[in-house]
């Protein structure tokens, strides 16, 4: 039999089994106030990664009359640098053509960094510095190089055998302001857009002009081999207009066309 029993002002007894009961002291009456909201302030915000991506690139000309065999050694102890821990990517290998008349590249190296100190590292490393000084500068003759923080992270870092790569250095033309750089920024990040078969691509300003022969904007566009690089070039109208929006800006432009080799194809 269940007995419920209720003491005024007292104890409440619940009485569930002859053997049984829970008893419970009532509480004491709590003091009513209004509730208020306090006014709380929410701040959403965007992404603060600050990961940056820094393209570095170099432009070879070899001697027309060098060795075969110390090429085959400089690419092969350019291409050893990728062992060093500032380097997230680093592919080296021969130019496949290169559009522009005033110079005829002949090698191409292209490497990524999280950071201009990385690429600095890079630079002054001993390895790279015995590497240039013993296997490059005794054969070539003209070297170039470009360096700008790329206008967004690539999906990959790491670009995958035989990708096919163009890179593009713009001369402005002197007394161009900061609108007109934007600009002309803006016409590249729209090409990947409009131009399919484009698996990445970034632009930006150069930051080591000693060695860039007065190019300030490049680009370099990534595609996924050569069939894909030459399917985008046949859309000429749609490649011709990208050109419009800027020629009229520029001074001088070099194109670099170039494989991303196998490990094991890296010398010639």
């Amino acid at each position: 039999m269940m007995r419920l029993t209720l003491a005024p002002k007292a104890r409440t007894v619940f009485s569930l089994s002859p053997t049984l009961s829970l008893t419970f002291s009532p509480p004491k009456q709590a003091s009513l106030r209004p509730f208020k909201l306090k006014p709380r302030t929410f701040s959403v915000k965007a992404s603060m990664s600050t990961q940056t991506t820094v393209e570095h690139i170099v432009l070879f000309k070899v001697k027309p009359d060098a060795d075969q065999s110390k090429v085959n050694t400089m690419i092969n102890n350019l291409s050893g640098l990728i062992s060093l821990d500032p380097v997230r990517h680093l592919s080296v290998g021969p130019v496949l053509r290169t559009g522009s008349s005033l110079f005829t590249f002949t090698h191409m190296l292209h490497s990524r960094y999280d950071s201009k100190p990385d690429l600095n590292a890079y630079s002054q490393h001993p390895n790279h510095l015995t590497v240039v000084k013993e296997s490059v500068l005794p054969i070539c003759e003209d070297i170039m190089a470009v360096d700008w923080v790329a206008d967004q992270t690539p999906n990959q870092i790491v670009i995958p055998a035989g990708s096919a790569v163009r890179v593009t250095f713009l001369k402005l033309k002197e007394n161009l302001g900061e609108e007109v750089k934007n600009e002309v920024l803006g016409a590249i990040k729209g090409i990947k857009e409009t131009i399919g078969g484009i698996e990445q691509i970034t632009c930006g300003e150069n930051f080591s002009p000693a060695r860039a022969k007065g190019f300030s904007i490049a680009s370099i566009a990534i595609f996924k081999g050569l069939k894909e690089m030459e399917e985008a070039d046949s859309k000429e109208e749609l490649v011709n207009l990208h050109k419009e929006k800027v020629k009229d800006y520029l001074e001088s432009v070099i194109v670099v066309d170039y494989v991303v080799p196998s490990p094991s194809s890296s010398s010639l």
